[in-house]
């Protein structure tokens, strides 16, 4: 039965990673699965180590996408309302782009177009010029685009520990060699001699 739950585990961990793409939180998804996957197995495959590196690798990775969208943005004048603008057009591009029968690529080139006309509309609505808006909405692109590559990186490490670790092996037992003869022979006691009877002289 440990076998069906890898499996099952393979594809949530698979859809961890596509739908980190799009910009939701897959990696989560894919911690959560390894710690669902070590529950029903009753820990026999996956433990707490395993579990804590994952966490670590996921929280990272957020604040790494997180500190790179908003450093390109904000290098290029973007304003709190067009990050926000970013975030939820890079959201729905890569939703929209998702019909492009190219899984992954679709959904990264969506967030990346998504996010450049999110602040670009938003920043346009707020006041300032179309052609910083522009360089603006550049930035912020760039931006999204090395934080969906550093967590995407991360998100594959985080995959390959969890397909290690979870890995369903059967655990050998050692067990003493039987011995095929007696252990020892111990040799047959010489009878002693009978005590002869005295002869008359």
């Amino acid at each position: 039965m440990d076998w069906v739950y890898y499996a099952i585990l393979i594809v949530l961990l698979f859809a961890g990673l596509f739908i980190n793409l799009i910009g939701l939180p897959g990696l989560w998804v894919m911690v959560a699965s390894a710690l669902g996957y070590a529950w029903v197995t009753h820990w026999r495959h996956v433990g707490w180590p395993a579990l804590v590196t994952m966490f670590v690798l996921a929280l990272v990775a957020e604040a790494g996408e997180f500190l790179a969208g908003s450093a390109g943005a904000k290098k290029a004048g973007a304003s709190k309302r067009g990050m926000a603008g970013g975030i939820v057009g890079g959201l729905l591009g890569a939703i929209f782009l998702s019909v492009i029968p190219i899984p992954g690529v679709a959904q990264l080139v969506g967030a990346i177009i998504g996010t450049f006309v999110g602040v670009v509309v938003v920043e346009l609505m707020v006041g300032k010029r179309a052609e910083h808006s522009l360089q603006i909405g550049v930035g912020a692109a760039k931006g999204r685009f090395w934080g969906t590559m550093l967590k995407t990186l991360f998100g594959v490490i985080l995959f390959f520990v969890a397909l290690v670790t979870a890995f369903p092996a059967e655990r050998k037992t050692t067990s003493a060699p039987a011995t095929t003869g007696p252990s020892a022979t111990l040799p047959a006691a010489a009878p002693t001699p009978a005590t002869l009877p005295a002869t008359d002289r």
